[in-house]
């Protein structure tokens, strides 16, 4: 019987063993296979992948079409028409009677040369608007995607802690076991360690969203799963100053353009709805028979403009250059707003950087190695071991974010001065 036992229990034992060897052989498998994708590749994809990039293209289409829309002539009317003639005198002849008339409507050249000028802006319009949502697009997949290098480096150093704790909290036991270490030291270890665990699935949650707020914006073009591969870029050797950057933005930024395109499109608009004040006319040539009777007639019909001479577009225009105006006042109050910002988030974030590789981080990494030491001869106990632990823990992911906020404010800047319209 005892035996059978021990070989059941080595069975179990060697099926535990398997199940953990598959696990892994698994998950080996899934790590091996898992794409890499690099910040370039990611860029690349925007074009056809990108669903906001899509509608902004559709929006020129659409303004293209308008612009052929406005140089299209007015099409000719055809009339057709016929009866019969019955005589009431003496004389008269009884018969039928048929008419054809062609009516051509005519697109006065002042007319025609306004409507064409509203469909050129809306044109303009759109294509800056186009060049806005690039810009836009590339800077929230450039962000999406060093938020992903962000999460990783947090979870590297999460699991680093892990590691650690989970070493020291096998130290202590050892330690309590055999009477070194009073209990409550094992106690301490045990829950900086649950807690480092926590902090590691929290860590590898983050870096999840991560990767699900960059596909949001590719759809099914991005793999499942992919790693990403990559470090931020090197910040640039200076930055101009706020004032040049100011005129910078204003005289470049697509977002701008856009407004003040709108601006001459109402002005346009306006234009137009005043040259249709004057009369549209229509020619009209045409042949007319009745019994012992054929006429020719060419006719030029004018509209009276008596009852209605157009206020009402024409203070629907006024009224929507006004309001293109305005917004572009606010839209120019933003754009400079979000500059400053964006400026003042690069210089804090850039002196946190310097901060730390002036010293902060080795300072950190000094403390926690003065502390372990102090812990192991026993001039220390295990709390200030493990503040010490934690401290240096603090201090690289504040590095981490400092190097991430900069970057964020750097791509602003970026996307603000428009610097990647050459790649457009």
């Amino acid at each position: 019987m005892k035996k059978i036992n021990k070989a059941l229990q080595a069975a179990v034992v060697k099926s535990w063993h398997l199940g953990i060897v598959l696990l892994s052989t698994m998950f080996w498998h899934c790590t091996l296979y898992a794409e890499t994708l690099t910040i370039d590749q990611v860029l690349n994809l925007l074009e056809n992948n990108n669903p906001i990039l899509a509608g902004a293209k559709s929006q020129q289409e659409y303004a293209q079409a308008a612009w052929t829309t406005s140089r299209a002539y007015p099409n000719p009317e055809l009339e057709i028409g016929g009866g019969a003639s019955t005589g009431l005198g003496p004389g008269a002849l009884n018969g039928s009677n048929d008419q054809l008339i062609v009516a051509q409507p005519l697109d006065l050249p002042f007319v025609r040369e306004a409507r064409r000028k509203v469909a050129e802006a809306g044109i303009t319009s759109a294509n800056e608007a186009n060049r806005h949502v690039w810009l836009t697009v590339r800077s929230q997949a450039r962000l999406a995607f060093y938020e992903i290098l962000r999460r990783q480096a947090e979870l590297q150093i999460s699991k680093d802690n892990e590691r650690l704790l989970t070493q020291i909290r096998d130290k202590i036991k050892l330690k309590v076991e055999v009477g070194e270490s009073p209990r409550y030291e094992l106690v301490k270890s045990e829950a900086e360690a649950l807690n480092a665990l926590k902090l590691r699935e929290s860590a590898e949650t983050r870096v999840e969203d991560a990767k699900s707020a960059l596909r949001m914006l590719f759809g099914p073009a991005l793999p499942h799963p992919y790693e990403a591969v990559g470090e931020l870029p090197a910040p640039p050797s200076a930055l101009p100053s706020l004032e040049n950057l100011r005129e910078e933005v204003l005289n470049k930024q697509p977002l701008l353009e856009q407004v003040r395109a709108e601006i001459e499109k109402a002005q346009a608009k306006v234009t137009y709805e005043k040259q249709l004040r004057y009369p549209q006319p229509t020619l009209k040539a045409g042949v007319q028979r009745d019994p012992g009777l054929k006429q020719w007639q060419i006719n030029l019909v004018v509209p009276l403009p008596l009852w209605n001479q157009r206020q009402g577009p024409i203070g629907e225009a006024v009224a929507e250059l006004r309001r293109a105006e305005a917004f572009a006042k606010q839209q120019e109050y933003a754009v400079i707003r979000e500059l400053e910002n964006a400026y003042n988030r690069y210089r804090i974030a850039h002196r946190q950087v310097e901060t730390f590789k002036a010293g902060l981080l080795k300072e950190a990494e000094t403390v926690l190695k003065v502390a372990e030491a102090a812990y192991r001869l026993g001039e220390r106990g295990i709390i200030d071991y493990l503040d010490a632990q934690r401290t240096y823990r603090t201090v690289r992911n504040d590095y981490i974010n400092a190097h991430f906020d900069r970057q964020a404010a750097l791509i602003d800047l970026e996307r603000l001065r428009a610097t990647d319209l050459e790649n457009l």
